[in-house]
């Protein structure tokens, strides 16, 4: 993997690049769909291609290791082939899963217990078999097997927490060195920060993975319930901790205002399930605020769905039928909202980059981010 970072910002610490991989350039400021289980919900990969366009999306390893299992992706020759994907795929480890099944997971040392949620079966995550499992995934960028800590979070626990993860990733390393790459391209390795909302642990760990000295790094623990004014504060004390020559990904964040945000302490990529899920759920995310097209008031609006057109949808239906598709419990309306939103999502990170580019960053951000507050 290659990383050019081509422009700062005067007026920010926003940054625009390029990370070149096996698997084709990725532009930054980046957004990355996620496609848990081997798909964006909800939506064609030619949808996927020739309409929302990214350069990268994310797989699961935790959902992709349990359905379809990591020797049917094997035998199709890994992730890409299998889904019928030929850009770039970053995996995270399962780490955020682990989380989120407190009631079913057990972590020591050694790694983490679960249950699966499909079918109630036990099974054992360390950072070793994670690395193989990923490796057999196959994705372009790979994640580091971490532990992330709920909010809000006792000081000793995250403390603990973060040194068992920076002992994981110390494993992660070693073991990644035992297991060669299965499918012909090379795969980049990202460590994961944690630290929840503690400046002096976000320090620490920022500093150790900064040493670990990866070709990206990333940030986890974040988005996950603490107001947005810490994750703000976190990921700027850990960007100017972090090198300026390595891509930084902050993991799971989030709304259209978080990313603008977060793009402007120097953050350089970002995936959330919140386009498709809000999507799913009759949410629209538009340039000059959010629609609810559950709403009654656009029963009888028979405006495009949106008139900035980022992707065919948005030019083909309208408001009006959008809301009935909705009131029907059609699946179109959920599709035709997820192609939306990830089209949307798409454009904004786009146009920051042009805005990075052009040096106006900082102007055009803080109007997006007044527009986009509105509930239209």
């Amino acid at each position: 993997m290659q990383f050019d970072l081509l422009q700062k910002d005067p007026h920010t610490k926003a940054r625009a690049g390029s990370i070149t991989t096996d698997h084709g350039v990725i532009e930054t400021p980046i957004f990355m769909p996620v496609g848990t289980v081997a798909s964006v919900k909800g939506v064609h990969q030619r949808e996927l291609k020739d309409d929302i366009n990214p350069d990268i999306i994310l797989g699961n390893t935790y959902h992709l290791y349990l359905r379809p299992q990591t020797e049917i992706l094997e035998k199709a020759g890994g992730l890409h082939k299998f889904m019928n994907w030929d850009r770039n795929i970053l995996t995270d480890s399962g780490g955020y899963q682990v989380y989120s099944l407190s009631a079913n997971r057990k972590i020591k040392e050694e790694g983490v217990k679960f249950k699966s949620h499909i079918d109630g079966s036990y099974h054992f995550f360390t950072p070793e078999n994670v690395m193989e499992i990923q490796r057999t995934i196959g994705a372009d960028i790979i994640m580091a097997f971490d532990e992330c800590t709920p909010y809000p979070c006792d000081y000793r626990y995250a403390q603990r927490s973060m040194h068992m993860t920076h002992r994981w990733l110390d494993r992660c390393i070693n073991h990644l060195e035992k297991v060669p790459t299965k499918y012909g391209y090379d795969q980049t390795f990202f460590p994961i920060i944690q630290g929840s909302t503690y400046k002096d642990l976000r320090q620490q760990s920022a500093e150790y993975i900064a040493n670990s000295n990866q070709q990206g790094n990333a940030i986890g623990g974040l988005s996950v319930g603490e107001p947005a004014e810490e994750m703000y504060a976190m990921t700027e004390v850990v960007c100017e901790i972090l090198p300026e020559d390595k891509p930084r990904y902050l993991m799971g964040v989030g709304t259209p205002i978080n990313i603008l945000e977060n793009i402007a302490l120097g953050i350089d990529m970002f995936d959330c399930v919140m386009p498709t899920r809000n999507a799913r759920n009759g949410m629209l995310f538009t340039a000059h605020g959010t629609i609810n097209i559950k709403n009654k008031k656009w029963e009888d609006d028979f405006s495009p769905v949106d008139e900035m057109g980022h992707t065919f949808v948005d030019t083909e239906y309208t408001k009006a039928y959008l809301r009935h598709l909705f009131a029907a419990n059609e699946y179109l309306g959920k599709q035709i909202a997820t192609i939306h939103n990830l089209g949307f999502y798409m454009w904004l990170v786009r146009e920051a980059r042009k805005h990075i580019l052009a040096g106006d960053f900082r102007t055009w951000k803080d109007m997006m981010v007044r527009n986009m507050s509105q509930r239209l």
